[in-house]
């Protein structure tokens, strides 16, 4: 049986490779890029950005693998999260300015309406981004990946849970699957929406 495993720092380039493979197509990853210029780059770049942010701040990395290959992988927000470093900022910064603000400007809303559906939730993790390369997809193996950010969560006195958006209609029922509940629904732009969903800890 396929299990996660906690990844390591410098397999960053790993996981932004599984994210940029497995995110090609997301909506909301479209949306902000936008249709000029090299797509494939740009969305790269996108994704790029979100996993160094999240990693550099502190959050933890699970992946799944394949023959030694890493084939999937999900971050995570902490309930709290170390002082992030001085340089994020910039990082930041640098990826905008490459992206273009018409690019920031669409991200700004779409963080909006995301930040809003989970605001009033307690302390908790936060499930970033979960992705399986497209050649795994099917094989079930976005269950041990969900099934370790569960675990972290129970684990931790300090989470009341795990929520995450998602902006795939259809991905609202594998989520409920797993025993994430909808607590929000938003149109972000045309033909753009998100779900946020919460999984919350066990009664015991």
């Amino acid at each position: 049986m396929t299990t996660a495993i906690t990844l390591a720092a410098d397999r960053l380039d790993d996981v932004i490779e599984v994210f940029a493979d497995a995110f090609d197509d997301y909506p909301v990853m479209r949306f902000v890029v936008g249709s000029e210029g090299d797509v494939g780059a740009r969305m790269r770049r996108l994704t790029a950005l979100f996993v160094t942010r999240r990693v550099r701040r502190g959050g933890p990395i699970l992946g799944v693998l394949d023959a030694g290959r890493l084939v999937g992988a999900a971050i995570l927000t902490l309930p709290v999260e170390p002082e992030p470093p001085s340089d994020i900022g910039a990082i930041a910064e640098e990826a905008w300015r490459q992206l273009g603000e018409p690019a920031r400007e669409r991200y700004q809303a779409y963080a909006v309406a995301s930040a809003a559906m989970l605001s009033g939730l307690g302390p908790h993790h936060h499930l970033n981004m979960i992705g399986i390369r497209r050649s795994h997809a099917g094989q079930g193996l976005a269950r041990p990946l969900l099934d370790a950010v569960a675990e972290m969560a129970w684990l931790d006195p300090g989470s009341e849970g795990v929520s995450l958006t998602t902006e795939r209609a259809q991905n609202v029922t594998l989520y409920e699957h797993f025993g994430y509940t909808v607590i929000a629904h938003r149109e972000v732009a045309s033909g753009l929406e998100t779900w946020g969903l919460m999984r919350c800890r066990p009664l015991t």
